[in-house]
């Protein structure tokens, strides 16, 4: 994707080959900012603070994290160090667990000096099928969206309502829910997306909303609350949100309110499509609600950042004094409420046949 113009991805190796740059997300959409990352330490510090976010980053993240760590020192000791650090950095996306673990995999039968080298190159190799794996959900979810525009008589802008953030800045590029998006417009397919704003953390306002700007897709940023309404006087055409880990039998996690939405799609009888990549799917889990939700600082609810009129970006109280904040990042949409799973091998029913038909290479002892 492209900031200002110029192409970029949202995790990179620096000129110097020796450490990783990122986009502090927290700085959007006010300020651009990259950040070196030389350390397993301030990989993980990434992840929790959400410097990075999204599902597939955090993997991404994680595994150049496994291979700062070692560079600084390749003992065993600190291979398991390295893994329980990252791994503590955030418990509910499957990406984090599968890309540390696919790391392991690689590092542990090896002699300590040759572990960098290979750790580097796989975090690389992790990145670069991220980005694949995504361009591939975009042509696949493109297809549904052109099946909608042509529904509508090529009449009208397609509308699509997304939740949180699944765009390029929630992978290595391209997207998951957001990637049929930019490649129906590139295509030529009139869109135009209504961007929850994704409270607490305002995610869809601050992240969606600027990288749907950068690209020139037409959208409109709408309170989260707002959804249902749209779709009660037909004002949407189709769902698509991205997911933080995905059961084999097709229960999907993803961020708080997403549950709401798609009780909505379903009371509308608007189709309500999930995009991922197959390192989201949980094999070895075929209940989304034994999903652990991770519970964040209440801070996060009770204090908004934003712009004030003299362009100084700032953090505001908007609760009173006293009142605590519940915040649980996280809600399970089952799969029964779930019409359709978009993936980089196809399109199927959320269930473990459908999941199953397009990874027949998964092994059955998990079921």
């Amino acid at each position: 994707m492209k900031v200002n113009g110029t192409p970029m991805r949202t995790i990179w190796v620096s000129d110097d080959g020796e450490a990783v740059d990122i986009i502090d997300q927290t700085k959007l959409p006010f300020e651009f900012e990259t950040v070196r990352l030389e350390t397993v330490q301030e990989a993980a510090h990434a992840i929790f603070d959400m410097l990075v976010r999204g599902a597939p980053l955090i993997g991404a993240t994680a595994a150049y994290g496994m291979a700062l760590a070692m560079k600084d020192d390749p003992s065993d000791e600190n291979l398991a160090h390295a893994s329980k650090v990252l791994f503590e950095a955030r418990p509910t996306a499957v990406n984090l667990r599968w890309a540390i673990e696919d790391q392991k995999a690689l590092l542990e039968p090896l002699k300590p000096e040759k572990r960098f080298d290979a750790a580097w190159k796989r975090a690389a190799d992790i990145a670069d099928e991220d980005v694949s794996m995504c361009s591939s959900i975009g042509d696949h979810g493109k297809d549904l969206i052109q099946i909608a525009y042509e529904k509508a008589g090529k009449s009208r802008p397609v509308n699509i309502l997304t939740h949180c953030n699944a765009g390029w800045l929630a992978t290595v590029d391209w997207g998951t829910a957001i990637a049929p998006i930019y490649k129906a417009h590139d295509a030529g397919i009139p869109v135009h997306v209504w961007v929850d704003e994704t409270r607490p953390r305002n995610q869809g306002a601050s992240l969606t909303a600027w990288e749907l700007g950068q690209h020139g897709v037409p959208h409109t940023v709408i309170v989260d609350n707002a959804g249902g309404h749209l779709m009660q006087h037909g004002k949407v055409d189709l769902c698509i949100v991205g997911t933080d880990r995905t059961t084999r039998t097709g229960d999907v996690c993803n961020k708080i309110g997403t549950y709401l939405k798609a009780l909505a799609a379903h009371d509308n009888k608007v189709p309500f499509y999930v995009a991922l990549p197959g390192p989201t799917i949980d094999w070895k889990l075929d209940d989304g609600f034994k999903i652990p939700i991770e519970e964040r600082d209440d801070t996060e609810v009770t204090r908004m950042n934003g712009k004030d009129r003299d362009g100084v970006v700032r953090s505001v109280r908007i609760v009173a004094e006293g009142s605590k904040g519940g915040n649980p990042a996280f809600d399970v949409t089952p799969a029964r409420l779930v019409t359709k799973l978009i993936t980089e091998r196809g399109v199927c029913e959320a269930s473990e046949s459908g999941l199953r038909s397009l990874f027949p290479e998964m092994p059955e002892a998990w079921s």
